[in-house]
């Protein structure tokens, strides 16, 4: 469990390969054609089978991510990426969008990415909750290691796209979203350090009162 210690490299460059500055072109441009959500993205992350995740560089797990999400959008077929079957594009094809080099530093820094929830937030800072015990099949953003733990509400961070349903094209379902704060020993037991604490951001609907 763990694989051990981590190997840290000092002075680490931004790329190792030169074919990892093409890949993070290549994810940047396809999502600016608007065809899937950032919540979509790491579902498609999430579904690179364990063995392949495990063995795989940063940069591959992108681009695993973006040939399911570009295959499922009927952007290209399989053949075409593996090379079994080549397509050609002449001067007739429609592109769905043109990203100039001077629209990019545009679109990187687009935004914002509050919603509007319609109601108000459910909890207030100082309140006590516990964690859901969820364990859906598709995408979340409740860690594993923070379910069915009882923490306290640091901050009302705002309200955002609820990733469990956007990720799989069922809407934004905007929640409201907070800071809670657990003690290290309520997440790793009683022989966790006891000045740790550990916070994460939970979804409202992650949270009941403790």
């Amino acid at each position: 469990m763990g694989f051990g210690a981590l190997n840290i490299e000092r002075n680490e460059p931004v790329f190792h390969h030169e074919w990892e500055k093409r890949a993070l072109g290549l994810s940047l441009c396809a999502a600016c054609l608007g065809q899937w959500t950032i919540d979509e993205s790491r579902h498609a992350y999430e579904r690179i089978s364990p063995r392949a995740y495990l063995r795989a560089s940063y940069y591959e797990i992108w681009m695993r991510g973006l040939d399911t999400l570009l295959v499922e959008n009927g952007l290209v077929a399989v053949g075409e990426i593996y090379g079994t079957e080549p397509r050609f594009f002449s001067e007739g094809d429609n592109a769905l969008i043109v990203l100039r080099p001077s629209d990019v530093d545009e679109m990187l820094s687009s935004g914002p990415s509050e919603r509007t929830c319609g109601r108000p937030p459910a909890f207030r800072v100082g309140d006590r909750v516990e964690t859901k015990n969820l364990n859906p099949k598709g995408h979340t953003r409740l860690p594993g290691y923070a379910r069915s733990k009882r923490g306290l509400i640091e901050r009302v961070q705002g309200s955002y796209a609820f990733p469990d349903t956007n990720a799989h094209g069922l809407g934004a379902n905007p929640q409201w979203v907070y800071t809670v704060v657990f003690s290290g020993r309520e997440v790793w037991g009683e022989g966790a350090d006891p000045t740790l604490t550990i916070s994460i951001d939970a979804f409202e609907s992650y949270l009941s009162r403790a």
